[in-house]
């Protein structure tokens, strides 16, 4: 009888862990006694680790003892810390943190001198440490929905940085350190806070897509016109009321853009003077001969 009782809970026992969650990849491994480093795919250019959706809220320590990794995925987890021992992974080349709660990064990541891409979108940060500037082969970075108002002083360093993205943050005015990034060809500072754009914004002579949607700007600077290699500039909803008369100089902006994904001026939803709104409805070629003309009058 205690026998029949035994296996009968043994039989309930064994369905309810049929039914239970499903282990993560890397404790299901572990459990079945093979090697952490059996979870790293390797390809034609990285040796990778992704760890995406695990529910994880801490790192399991066996990650810092994969040296080898070029490429590790934590995204969309619910981590709150990233521990020093990242810098151990001197090889990363891309690191994706994005969609955690991360209040700050630690000060090791810069130990990380091949990283080439980071993400860290969609956490809690306040502030960059200033460490990350040693990362001296960055060419994109993504820190967008934070809560970020600032950036160290010595981001001047990040010379090989390409693509950079601030949007949905607390930037009240575009920081001076951006300036002198000369590599930049993308920057996204959509949905903040800023009220005009610095005339230096110039010296970014490969800028191609400049997205500053959704702020309080109101009125663009002269020196934007001089940046010929724009090929996408969205101010939409700004509180933009004239458009500078050199604005025509932009000659890679091809048309009036309403999609998001389009390339070209984006300038709706700004409470433009007339007869502006007017003559945009004719085009870009109409606003360009408009602006070209009023110069010449004046």
């Amino acid at each position: 009888m205690g026998t029949e009782h035994s296996k009968n809970e043994e039989r309930r026992s064994m369905v309810f862990l049929r039914k239970g969650p499903k282990l993560p990849a890397w404790e299901d491994a572990l459990l079945a006694g093979r090697e952490p480093k059996s979870l790293l795919k390797r390809g034609l250019r990285y040796v990778s680790l992704s760890l995406i959706m695990k529910g994880m809220t801490s790192t399991p320590d066996f990650l810092w003892g994969l040296h080898e990794v070029q490429k590790l995925n934590l995204s969309r987890n619910q981590l709150v810390v990233i521990p020093p021992s990242l810098g151990k992974l001197d090889r990363l080349v891309v690191l994706n943190l994005g969609g955690n709660c991360l209040k700050c990064l630690p000060k090791e990541i810069g130990l990380l001198r091949n990283l080439k891409v980071l993400f860290v979108n969609m956490n809690c940060l306040k502030e960059v440490p200033a460490e990350l500037s040693l990362c001296r082969k960055l060419e994109v970075l993504s820190l967008s929905h934070n809560c970020i108002s600032q950036l160290p002083l010595n981001f001047t360093d990040l010379t090989s940085l390409r693509k950079l993205n601030l949007s949905n943050n607390r930037f009240v005015q575009i920081p001076l350190c951006i300036f002198a990034l000369r590599s930049l060809d993308f920057l996204h500072l959509g949905s903040n806070k800023l009220e005009n754009i610095a005339e230096s914004i110039q010296y970014l002579v490969n800028l191609q897509i400049f997205i500053v949607e959704n702020n309080n700007i109101r009125s663009l600077p002269r020196s934007l016109c001089y940046i010929s290699t724009l090929e996408l500039l969205n101010v939409d909803y700004n509180a933009i009321q004239s458009l500078p008369d050199d604005l025509y100089l932009l000659r890679r902006l091809r048309r009036i853009a309403w999609n998001p994904m389009d390339k070209g001026l984006h300038i709706a939803h700004n409470p433009l003077s007339r007869p502006l709104p007017e003559v945009i409805e004719g085009g870009l070629d109409v606003l360009f001969n408009y602006l070209r003309d009023k110069k010449e009058r004046n």
